[in-house]
């Protein structure tokens, strides 16, 4: 079995695991990224990013702008029985798909000189303060430090043993690009009997539909169709934007066991970035931007100890969970709140006459969700 040694493993080659990646190769580190899917490729995302990443990605050497993303300024929420209100976003946001954005991000990360590889990581075992990545099609390899970026649930956080993963999620995602009409300059969320669709619009002109359901809701259904006709159409906005809009995927992308269980920042000595980390509910529409915060996080703290000015791998550990928790713990409370709240059929409506009796609770609430312009 061959062994090669880096300053950097990062496992999985999302927001998360990019950024860090390009973060890590600008201040001079051998990293190496291991990815199991070929880029580019479509993701069941929101495809929403707040403004708040814009100053970071600059520094990355970024600019989202240069490949068609679309400068968002207003937001729409609507109810099942067809309530709505409208506000200002206070930072604003953009759209682009993670198709275009991961790609153009895993391109920047060659040009840094960042190794990727395509493979699938069997397990992680950390030893002699050194880590042991055991791969499928490239052996074990060595590193100095590991991040996990590798989304929402894998097999490697059964391997792990994290205690969120033996619970049984109820969520479905269900994701499709779609060309029609729809403001360039807005995001929607409509919500539903169960669950929430966002919309906005992406590079090329394509329009983002992505919503999340209850299982236990669809599975009544005998396919995605006979769901969205019986339950998700019975929000008007919604029907109107899938049946008067053109598919631009053979078939809507899935995914299930979504979890928002409370997750560790950092499990067996792994540093874990985005979704791994934790997630935030769609609703609240910003987890591309928890992904992206999270990896500056990191990669400064990683910086820090393999410079020396973080004296100790035990010290690494707690500043980036205790930063984590600063950065993200009441985003992550505010969300579960919100997402709950508008679960309850019958209160979805009394909300919203709230909100727009008190329109300035709606920036304040966005606010706290997409938090402020990253440093660098």
């Amino acid at each position: 079995m061959k062994t090669n040694k880096t300053d950097v493993i990062i496992i999985g080659g999302g927001l998360a695991g990019l950024t860090s990646a390009i973060h890590l190769a600008k201040a001079q580190y051998k990293v190496l990224l291991i990815e199991k899917n070929k880029y580019p490729k479509h993701k069941v995302c929101g495809e929403y990013v707040s403004n708040e990443v814009l100053p970071y990605f600059n520094y990355l050497g970024f600019n989202p702008f240069e490949f068609g993303a679309k400068r968002i300024t207003n937001f729409e929420l609507t109810t099942h029985n067809n309530k709505s209100i409208k506000a200002k976003l206070p930072l604003g946001g953009f759209g682009m798909s993670r198709y275009e954005m991961d790609f153009q991000l895993y391109k920047l990360a060659l040009k840094h000189k960042v190794t990727v590889l395509q493979d699938t990581v069997t397990n992680v075992v950390f030893n002699a303060d050194t880590f042991q990545v055991e791969t499928s099609l490239n052996g074990c390899l060595q590193s100095k430090i590991v991040i996990g970026a590798y989304g929402k649930r894998s097999n490697l956080d059964v391997q792990l043993g994290r205690k969120f993963i033996k619970k049984k999620s109820p969520y479905l995602g269900v994701k499709i690009h779609v060309t029609g009409h729809f403001p360039e300059d807005k995001v929607a969320l409509h919500n539903f009997k169960g669950g929430y669709c966002g919309v906005s619009k992406v590079e090329n002109n394509h329009i983002n539909l992505c919503y999340i359901t209850n299982f236990k809701a669809f599975k009544m259904f005998k396919n995605i169709e006979a769901f969205q006709e019986a339950v998700v159409f019975k929000n008007k906005k919604l029907k109107a934007l899938f049946k008067s809009t053109t598919p631009q995927f053979e078939k809507p992308l899935t995914i299930s066991q979504i979890s928002f269980e409370t997750k560790q920042p950092v499990a067996h000595h792994i540093i874990m970035c985005g979704d791994t980390a934790g997630m935030i509910h769609p609703l609240c529409g910003n987890g591309m931007g928890m992904a992206i915060r999270s990896a500056q996080l990191a990669s400064k703290l990683i910086i820090d100890y393999l410079e020396g000015k973080i004296k100790t791998r035990s010290t690494l550990e707690q500043r980036y969970t205790k930063q984590w928790k600063k950065t993200f713990s009441l985003r992550l409370k505010v969300g579960h709140s919100i997402a709950y709240l508008f679960r309850q059929n019958w209160l979805a409506p009394k909300l919203l006459v709230i909100l727009a009796a008190f329109p300035f609770l709606i920036p304040k609430i966005i606010r706290i969700t997409h938090g402020k312009p990253m440093n660098v």
